[in-house]
């Protein structure tokens, strides 16, 4: 990021996104060609020249895309509010509101591409998750946008199954200063998969 972008952005990446149509009306299905893509690269057990062949296309389409790599200020990626979340692809796939408890609640849907093993999502994918959940209840419930992670701490009590929707719901635990205690949970039905807890600090006016 160049000096001028700085300025332009103080907060860094926790500006709230600016709102854009780039990418036109197929962009969304963009989006979902890769996660399908992700997933068919974890699950796939083809015959050698098929994975020759779907390499080749790759290679084609990269060169397609090379030209066209902007900075994070510039790509639509994360600022499409049109699309679940926002067209970004690295987010877990999920959906989140406000309820009359003033808790956040909503589901998440891990797919093949976040298998661990023997059907589990992977560890490092929850912990994806939770800075996600955690992070989005920090801010709406404290009306501060911008804040980092300062730990993130993850209790697995049950393997969590891949391909399924699944719940969460989490909340502030109390604010001290600077300091925003958040803890939230993942569930299947009655069955509680895991647990996380987690701190973020708001940011000095002009901090990154």
């Amino acid at each position: 990021m160049v000096a001028g972008d700085h300025r332009r952005h103080p907060g860094g990446g926790f500006n709230p996104p600016e709102p854009t149509t780039k990418g036109g009306p197929d962009y969304g299905r963009f989006v979902d060609a890769v996660r399908k893509l992700q997933d068919h690269a974890r699950a796939v057990d083809a015959p050698d020249e098929v994975i020759t062949e779907a390499a080749d296309l790759l290679d084609k389409v990269s060169a397609l895309l090379t030209p066209y790599d902007a900075d994070e200020w510039e790509s639509p990626s994360g600022r499409r509010m049109d699309l679940p979340m926002r067209g970004n692809i690295l987010s877990i796939p999920m959906k989140a509101s406000k309820g009359d408890d003033d808790r956040i609640h909503g589901w998440a849907r891990f797919a093949r591409f976040h298998l661990g093993r023997n059907g589990a999502v992977h560890g490092g994918a929850l912990g994806m998750l939770f800075d996600s959940v955690l992070g989005l209840t920090s801010s709406v419930l404290t009306g501060g946008p911008y804040q980092r992670t300062a730990y993130l701490k993850i209790d697995y009590r049950h393997s969590v199954p891949i391909e399924k929707e699944l719940q969460f719901d989490a909340g502030v635990d109390r604010v001290d200063g600077r300091k925003i205690f958040v803890s939230g949970s993942l569930r299947d039905g009655d069955t509680l998969l895991t647990e996380a807890e987690a701190l973020f600090v708001r940011l000095k006016p002009g901090q990154p």
